[in-house]
């Protein structure tokens, strides 16, 4: 099996994590590939020994590889989709971060989940990703321009408001008057627009939810909006720039500057083991119908 590494770089609260997972790989002649930053750190950190071959973005990764696996939390499995992009290579998160809806083995379950992959008791999960394009000739959307979790548009340099006009299949909407503005995907609906007051929606289900963040109107509520939406989004207020977030990348945009976004040509492919469910791992990272008082 061949498998491409990627993790966080402050490697001593994983440093046991690490050692177990090399000590498998060795077990299982696994063929590894480690982001560079990452073999790094581990090398210096941790007891691992021996040579292994390095990446260091996308156009070092190829198709021949069955999986990535990330060490650390959903941020981590974020940026590592920076690495994937189209390629289909499938996604396994152990989590050493805290809440963990998309890197869900947990750093005692490293054993059976290693396991699970050799005897294949695992199933592929597709995930949609957004795009985003402009009306302008700004390289910052030409290369890494989507999102796994969710688009968002915040204020720049200001406490003021702003306004941002918005167009579902060039139909007007809504002026939000509000902080900023969330689009978020089926798998970025238990992220920031969750925190925002939006509905969870779960992966199989062909829709995105549109979340005001901090709106004025009180009246204005998160909108669930078919998947094959093109929504366009133009931005106003008192200051001349504004933010526009593809997850954890952020990007400085002019005023006026109208941002496109709709589902990306391509899927993210993630690990699944026939233990899990997307229900199961809601409820209890969300403890539901846990009582305190028993």
């Amino acid at each position: 099996m061949k498998v491409a590494l990627y993790g966080l770089y402050d490697v001593k609260k994983s440093k046991q994590v690490i050692e177990e997972l090399f000590g498998y790989f060795k077990h299982y002649n696994f063929l590894v590939a480690v982001e560079k930053e990452f073999l790094e750190a581990i090398k210096q950190h941790t007891n691992v020994k021996g040579s292994y071959a390095q990446f260091t973005g996308f156009n070092d990764l190829d198709t021949s590889f069955d999986l990535m696996i990330t060490i650390g939390g959903d941020g981590t499995i974020l940026k590592a989709v920076t690495f994937i992009r189209n390629l289909n290579i499938p996604i396994l998160g152990i989590n050493i971060g805290r809440l963990g809806f998309l890197a869900t083995v947990q750093k005692t379950e490293i054993k059976e989940a290693v396991e699970a992959l050799i005897q294949n008791e695992f199933s592929i999960k597709e995930r949609e990703l957004l795009k985003v394009d402009t009306n302008t000739d700004s390289d910052d959307f030409k290369d890494l321009n989507f999102a796994l979790n969710e688009v968002a548009i915040n204020r720049k340099d200001s406490t003021s408001m702003i306004i941002i006009n918005t167009f579902i299949d060039d139909e007007y909407l809504n002026s939000y008057w509000a902080d900023g503005l969330i689009v978020a995907t089926q798998t970025g609906s238990t992220g920031y627009s969750l925190s925002c007051g939006g509905p969870v929606i779960t992966p199989s289900a062909k829709s995105l939810v549109i979340t005001p963040i901090a709106p004025h109107n009180l009246n204005v509520r998160p909108l669930v909006i078919p998947n094959d939406s093109k929504i366009k989004l133009q931005v106003s207020g008192r200051s001349e720039q504004f933010l526009v977030s593809l997850d954890s990348r952020i990007i400085t945009v002019e005023k006026h500057t109208e941002i496109y976004i709709q589902t990306a040509d391509f899927k993210l492919k993630m690990i699944q083991f026939n233990n899990q469910t997307f229900l199961k791992t809601l409820r209890e990272k969300m403890l539901w119908g846990r009582d305190a008082r028993n």
